[in-house]
């Protein structure tokens, strides 16, 4: 798998040397974060998608008699989509231009491509199955602690925040939402944990994959109730990016189960099989 535009991301720096830094730039792009703050850099982002989520993204879709999905979509593309920007902010700041040198680790390509292809495929599998057979301590989870939630059309089950709009709206939802919640979204998600933040905290020795995991299930602030099964299903892909050093093990991983989930989603109602 080719991470397009990044070959050189983390490229020995004897042609450009990196510029000085000051302010946020220099504590954002430091080798090292303190706990707080990476904490904060983790789940931040998530409350921010939940505030905009509540203040206009559900009520919008609802408006339009469209599934709540899509709100989340918009929630997640407006917060998401400027992080990766921030991302390229610091690039520029560090290079002189807006590039992802010394911003992202782990982009060395260190695995051949057997190689990542015996690891990938692998954690792959163990995601959609895993995240498939934990449905039902999700819904159990949600029906004995999370049904207070506001949230329009909240459930345990992967397809209640599509229900409720007919079959057409589902499917032009999920259409829509491909290339942002089956790609783009958590590509940038990727970028942003496992190649901005994981690194950074690489001195706690296998403590990083660890709290790189724990800390983007809570992250998911949207669905609390999911948090342990998260734990268990992507667990492997900090383990093996932090292991490897290579972050195209957890890309093929989570973006190849969105994609292939949101895929076989749209499959499902255009042939009426749910």
């Amino acid at each position: 798998m080719t991470i397009v535009g990044m070959d050189d991301t983390h490229r020995s720096t004897s042609t450009t040397e990196p510029r000085p830094l000051s302010g946020i730039a220099k504590r954002l792009l430091a080798d090292r974060h303190s706990l707080p703050l990476s904490i904060a850099l983790h789940l931040v982002p998530g409350a921010l998608i939940v505030a905009i989520y509540l203040l206009f993204a559900e009520r919008f879709v609802l408006s339009i008699g469209y599934p709540v999905f899509l709100g989340w979509a918009i929630a997640l593309s407006l917060v998401l989509g400027p992080l990766m920007a921030g991302l390229y902010w610091l690039g520029r700041k560090r290079n002189g231009q807006f590039s992802l040198r010394g911003v992202l680790h782990y982009t060395d390509k260190p695995l051949s491509r057997g190689k990542l292809a015996a690891l990938a495929i692998p954690m792959f599998l163990w995601m959609m199955v895993l995240s498939f057979a934990l449905t039902p301590l999700d819904s159990f989870i949600f029906d004995h602690f999370f049904t207070w939630l506001p949230f329009a059309d909240a459930g345990g089950s992967a397809t209640t925040y599509l229900q409720g709009n007919g079959r057409s709206a589902m499917l032009a939802t999920l259409a829509m939402c491909l290339p942002l919640t089956g790609i783009a979204l958590p590509l940038i998600e990727e970028f942003y944990f496992r190649g901005f933040l994981m690194p950074r905290i690489a001195h706690l020795g296998k403590g990083a994959p660890v709290l790189s995991t724990v800390l983007f299930s809570v992250y998911h602030f949207w669905a609390p109730w999911t948090v342990i099964s998260k734990l268990i299903f992507f667990f492997p892909g900090p383990w093996f990016v932090w292991k490897k050093k290579d972050i195209r093990l957890s890309i093929g991983m989570h973006v190849g189960s969105t994609l292939i989930s949101t895929v076989g989603g749209i499959v499902a109602i255009a042939l009426n099989l749910v």
